[in-house]
């Protein structure tokens, strides 16, 4: 950016440090003077308060392993603002983590997000850190601050270390799924699932595979909104406290700039994170939280430009549920530097970054790692064309995804019969049912569990395979839903359909036994049944699919809660559509 665009982003900015927003008695003098009177009763000095403030978002909370290490690595970033001459000051908000959050994560990111946003606003800082990393988390502070508008960094809490199970390497969450289809399937008795149970967490952290943490601590780093070289390194390691440390010292520089996000969070900077989700074989949740944080600045993203870029990027990294390493691995191989340099040439280099310079300038100061095999280079990459594939046909007409570098190679392009269920207490309560129609090479369906529909979107796309194919030996199936699914899952697994069931979607037309196509090299996804009959059964639907909720933040979800629909810019302008798959709120409203 030039100095003198700079120049005119600080003086825009209006009052700095403690004098900007100011609590309204009538008498700006008072104001300021009763904010000092109050935060010097906490010891602060006059020279103290002088000093550029930096805000620090915890998240901190018992019920979030993900971020049990946080309160040393916000020690670090407060040493780093304190050595480079800032102020840091704390402030929690809402802490969401996967397992601990009913009914779903997703429908409290939402929450967090305009937690975070409303913060931000209401506190007087020049800069802002984001700490956090479980799943949700990374993508609710990043739409929070792009609405707040403020100067900001994000740093990650960091993976978890890898665990030992009687000689075996195992971490969460891949092998959390691995070991429980083995027990569903009989082969492991309850004595080994609880040993299992308690190796597969080896530290504080986010999940140790590239689940949907990991791909979105990549995604921040190649937004250039995170540190270059800060998504790999583990939660409980002092690298990870380096790095916090220089995050802390770069958000005074920040602050000082008066760099806005919107000059970081570019249409091209999120072009760039698209690409490098698709290279790290990385979570199909990460096109949600993209979209929802482009749809905050305005910046359409359009499931034919994931399809677009996805083709051409090939998948360099070797790690779990796509190839077989882990976290550690991937930051001893050089972690994200490493893949950023081996497809440079389909990035946009010339995007700014949180440091004041250039992705290609922080690219020539960073050294990649060229003899590891966990970052494979392009001549032999993992899969060649991309991780994720979008479809689309007459049972998906505005989109939906697979992540077909986690699918079974001979399931891309089948024809089966479809076994449906109405919503996930429907899929609990017959999936192993001995009585089910159901053979290997069926299709399983989950509708009634979308955005309206569940309402929030819950993990429920990894189907369960029923009890009695499992005990034979089966492992895979082709799985269809309107679902999310776990970023550290596998499997040959159609999500997101759009639109979703509740709100009238084909999904809920599919019957038992009808044929479903999945061609994934021509990128369709069908119902062979005819227009005729599909009309039929649409007027024979019924119109109370939708769920109602009494009160609160629910109630608000509910009521304004939007359909999961591509992007595009008219959507954006009119605050009808945060993008594809799932809505976003701003300043109270579902986009």
């Amino acid at each position: 950016m030039k100095s003198e665009d700079r120049s005119t982003d600080r003086a825009s900015r209006g009052p700095a440090g403690l004098r900007a927003g100011l609590t309204s008695y009538g008498d700006d003098g008072f104001s300021l003077f009763l904010r000092r009177a109050f935060i010097k009763g906490a010891g602060y000095s006059d020279d103290a308060l002088e000093r550029p403030i930096i805000g620090i978002a915890t998240a901190i909370s018992d019920y979030n392993p993900c971020h049990g290490a946080n309160p040393g690595l916000v020690a670090a970033v407060r040493r780093g603002v304190m050595l480079a001459g800032g102020l840091p000051m704390e402030f929690p908000t809402v802490s969401v983590h996967e397992s601990f959050s009913s009914p779903t994560s997703m429908l409290l990111r939402n929450l967090m997000s305009m937690d975070v946003e409303e913060m931000i606003r209401a506190q007087p800082m020049d800069a802002v850190v984001l700490v956090g990393g479980c799943d949700k988390t990374v993508p609710a502070q990043l739409m929070g601050a792009a609405s707040a508008e403020r100067p900001t960094i994000q740093l990650v809490s960091g993976a978890m270390l890898t665990g030992t199970h009687r000689g075996g390497r195992v971490g969460a969450c891949t092998d959390c799924r691995a070991f429980w289809g083995r027990h569903r399937a009989g082969t492991l008795d309850p004595g080994e699932i609880d040993e299992v149970n308690s190796a597969l967490v080896g530290s504080a952290g986010t999940c140790s595979v590239m689940g949907t943490a990991s791909t979105m601590a990549c995604v921040a780093e190649a937004l250039g909104i995170a540190l270059l070289g800060s998504a790999a390194p583990p939660a409980v390691t002092a690298a990870r406290l380096r790095v916090g440390e220089a995050t802390g010292a770069a958000a005074v520089d920040l602050a000082r700039a008066g760099t806005p996000i919107k000059q970081i969070i570019t249409a091209d900077s999120i072009e760039n994170a698209a690409r490098v989700v698709f290279a790290i074989g990385g979570s199909t949740n990460a096109i949600i939280h993209l979209t929802a944080i482009a749809g905050r600045l305005g910046i359409p993203l359009a499931l034919d430009d994931i399809d677009r870029w996805a083709r051409d990027t090939p998948v360099l990294v070797d790690l779990k549920p796509a190839g077989e390493g882990y976290m550690e691995d991937f930051h001893r191989a050089g972690g994200l530097v490493t893949v950023l340099h081996e497809i440079s040439d389909l990035l946009h280099l010339n995007v700014l970054t949180v440091t004041g310079r250039s992705l290609g300038d922080e690219l020539e100061r960073a050294r990649p790692v060229r003899s590891s095999t966990v970052v494979r280079p392009r001549t032999t990459p993992l899969f060649t064309d991309g991780g994720i594939a979008v479809l689309r046909g007459n049972l998906a007409p505005r989109g939906a995804i697979i992540k077909q570098v986690a699918a079974s190679p001979e399931l891309l392009c089948v024809t089966g019969r479809a076994v449906p269920f109405d919503g996930v207490e429907d899929l609990a309560s017959r999936i192993d049912d001995p009585e089910l129609d159901v053979r290997p090479e069926d299709i399983l369906v989950l509708r009634g569990a979308g955005p309206v529909g569940a309402p929030g979107m819950p993990e429920a796309g990894y189907i369960p395979i029923p009890r009695r194919l499992a005990e034979r030996g089966v492992t895979d199936m082709v799985r269809i839903s309107d679902a999310r699914m776990s970023g550290t899952a596998a499997g040959t697994i159609v999500l997101h359909i759009t639109p979703e069931a509740a709100v009238g979607g084909p999904l809920a037309l599919v019957r038992h036994g009808d044929l479903i196509t999945l061609d994934v090299p021509a990128r369709r996804l069908t119902l062979d049944v005819s227009e005729e009959e599909l009309d039929r059964r649409r007027s024979e639907l019924h119109a109370d699919r939708q769920p109602v909720a009494s009160r609160g933040y629910r109630r608000l979800y509910v009521e304004r809660r939007s359909q999961a629909v591509e992007a595009s810019s008219e959507s954006i302008s009119t605050n009808t559509s945060a993008g594809v798959l799932y809505p976003s709120i701003r300043r109270g409203r579902v986009l």
